[in-house]
C-alpha cells in the first residue's frame, strides 16, 4: 500500500492551494473509508516464519517466547503481517518517509548531542520512503487499542485511547502547517515541556527529573551491558548475560558468525568526518552479541565497547538491517544497502539524529548493518513507565511526535487539508484500530497454539497458568 506514483510535489503552490489539494483528495479516498478493515485470506504463522529466514537460529525461541507474552507483544513482532493486511487498503496517496513500525513502544526519550531531553521515534529498522502517511498512523492507533485491551481496559477505553493518539496527530499537523518549512523541520518534542502539558503529580515530577538528567541509572537492568574488569588494569570488558548478551568468539559457522572488530572498524568509512575524529580518541576494547526488542530478536545485533586511555566508556550498537517489512505493501523495493536505508530514514525523521549513525556489511556472511549510539540508560525506561501509568497521555505524546516526524518529509498543509478540522479522521482510524485489534487477537491465539511445544514458551505458558 505504498503511495500512488501519481502523487506529485505541491511545494510550489500557495498555502491555501495546498490545503485545498488535501481536501479534494477526500473525494477519491474518503476519511470515513479509512475505518474499514477486513483481513484477506492469509496464514499469519507462515508470514511470521518467513521473517525468521536469515535470523540466528539459537535466538528464535526467544523471539517466539517474547511474541507469545501478550497480544501487544505479538503485534510488536508482526510488522510484516500488518503490512500484508494494509496492502489491500486504498490509501489517500500522500507519501512520507515512514518509520515503518510506529507502535507505542518504538517511541522513547533520549538525550540529544546538545544535552536536551527529547521524545522521538526510536527505532527505524523498517523505515521506507514513499509510503502513505496512514500506514504509520494506523499502526500507532492499532497498538494503542491492543495495549489498552491487553492491560484489561474496556473496548470503549481502548477505542478512546486510539482516537486520542490520532487526534493529537491531526492537531499537531495543523500546528506545523502554520509554520514555515524551516520552522517545521526543526520542531522538537521537548520532554520537559510535554511533562508540564500532559502529566500531573509524581509522574510529572519523574519526567521533569529525567529531563534534568537527575534520574539514577538502573543498576539492576540485566538487558543493558555491564562492565567487568578494571579500567586501569587490562581494561573494561562486557559482562556476559546469556542468552541476552554473550560473546560468540568460538562460533565457526560463517552464516551465524560475524567478525565484530572488523565490522565496527569498517563503519568508520560511512561516518561523518568529524565523528571519525571523535571516535579516534577511543579504541574498541570489546564486543558482544546483544538481543534486543521483539521484532529484532534473531537478527544479528551486537554492542561495541569503546574506551579512552583513561577508561572512559562509550557504547555503540550494531544492528542487522534486513528487507523492510513495508515492502510487503507492494511498492517499489529498496534497491540499495539496507543499513543505508535505516540511516537515511532516521536522519530524515528524527529532529536530533544520532551522531554515530553509519552502515556497513560483513564481507563473509554478507549481513548488512547500521550502527548507532546505544540509548541513554537513564531515559530508556520512560516509555515503559508512561505506557503502564498514563496510557492515554502517552498515546497523545506519540501522536504528536509522529506528526512532527512526518512533516519533515511531507507537506504538513496538504495532510492537514485532507484530515480537516473535525474528528472524522480520528473516528475512522479508531474504528480501524478496534477491528485490527480483534484480528490481532485471533492471530495471536493461532501463534500461541502453533508454538505451544516450544520448550521455553511451554514453560512460560505453564507458569502463567499457575
Amino acid at each position: 500500500m505504498q503511495a500512488s506514483s501519481s502523487a506529485t510535489s505541491l511545494a510550489q503552490l500557495s498555502v491555501d492551494a495546498r490545503y485545498e489539494a488535501g481536501k479534494k483528495r477526500r473525494a477519491e479516498v474518503s476519511r470515513e473509508s479509512l475505518g474499514e478493515f477486513s483481513a484477506t485470506a492469509r496464514d499469519p504463522i507462515a508470514i511470521i516464519e518467513e521473517t525468521n529466514k536469515g535470523r540466528l537460529p539459537n535466538l528464535l525461541p526467544i523471539r517466539r517466547q517474547r511474541m507469545a507474552a501478550s497480544p501487544f507483544a505479538f503485534l510488536r513482532g508482526a510488522a510484516a503481517l500488518m503490512a500484508v493486511d494494509l496492502a489491500t487498503e486504498k490509501p489517500p496517496g500522500f507519501p512520507v518517509q515512514s518509520c515503518g513500525d510506529g507502535h507505542l513502544m518504538n517511541y522513547g526519550a533520549f538525550v540529544s548531542p546538545e544535552g536536551a531531553a527529547l521524545f522521538d521515534i526510536n527505532d527505524f529498522d523498517e523505515t521506507l520512503p514513499g509510503v502513505d502517511f496512514t500506514v504509520d498512523v494506523k499502526r500507532l492507533a492499532a497498538s494503542c487499542a491492543v495495549a489498552a485491551l491487553a492491560a484489561g481496559d474496556s473496548e470503549k477505553k481502548a477505542r478512546a485511547v486510539a482516537k486520542e493518539s490520532v487526534k493529537a496527530y491531526r492537531e499537531r499537523m495543523a500546528q506545523l502547517a502554520a509554520l514555515s518549512p524551516y520552522e517545521a523541520w526543526h520542531a522538537r518534542v521537548d520532554l520537559r515541556r510535554e511533562a508540564a502539558d500532559l502529566f500531573e503529580g509524581d509522574l510529572a515530577k519523574t519526567l521533569r527529573e529525567a529531563a534534568a538528567h537527575k534520574r539514577a541509572d538502573h543498576g539492576d537492568d540485566k538487558n543493558f551491558p555491564h562492565l567487568v574488569g578494571d579500567s586501569k588494569k587490562g581494561g573494561w570488558r562486557i559482562a556476559d548475560h546469556p542468552p541476552l548478551i554473550y560473546h560468540d568468539n568460538d562460533v565457526e559457522d560463517a552464516a551465524i558468525h560475524v567478525d565484530l572488530p572488523q565490522v565496527f572498524e569498517s563503519v568508520l568509512a560511512t561516518l561523518p568526518a568529524e565523528v571519525g575524529i571523535l571516535l579516534a580518541r577511543y579504541r574498541l576494547a570489546d564486543s558482544a552479541v546483544k538481543v534486543v526488542g521483539v521484532g529484532s530478536v534473531g537478527t544479528y545485533c551486537a554492542i561495541g565497547l569503546y574506551v579512552t586511555e583513561d577508561g572512559e566508556p562509550l557504547f555503540l550498537q550494531l544492528k542487522e538491517a534486513m528487507t523492510s517489512a513495508l515492502e510487503r505493501l507492494g511498492g517499489k523495493p529498496w534497491a540499495g544497502q539496507q543499513g543505508a536505508r535505516v540511516v537515511t530514514g532516521q536522519r530524515i525523521m528524527q529532529t536530533a539524529a544520532d551522531s554515530f549513525l553509519g552502515y556497513t556489511q560483513d564481507p563473509v556472511s554478507k549481513r548488512q548493518f547500521y550502527v548507532r549510539h546505544l540509548k541513554n540508560r537513564r531515559l530508556g525506561s520512560i516509555s515503559d513507565l508512561l505506557e503502564a501509568k498514563a496510557l492515554t497521555q502517552y498515546a497523545i505524546l506519540c501522536g504528536r511526535t509522529l506528526a512532527r516526524a512526518h512533516a519533515r518529509s511531507a507537506d504538513a498543509t496538504t495532510l492537514a487539508g485532507y484530515m480537516g478540522k473535525s474528528e472524522t479522521f480520528e473516528d475512522a482510524i479508531a474504528s480501524f484500530a478496534m477491528l485490527y485489534a480483534a484480528q490481532n487477537k485471533k492471530d495471536f491465539d493461532k501463534f500461541v497454539a502453533a508454538n505451544a511445544n516450544e520448550p521455553k514458551l511451554k514453560d512460560q505458558l505453564a507458569a502463567a497458568t499457575q
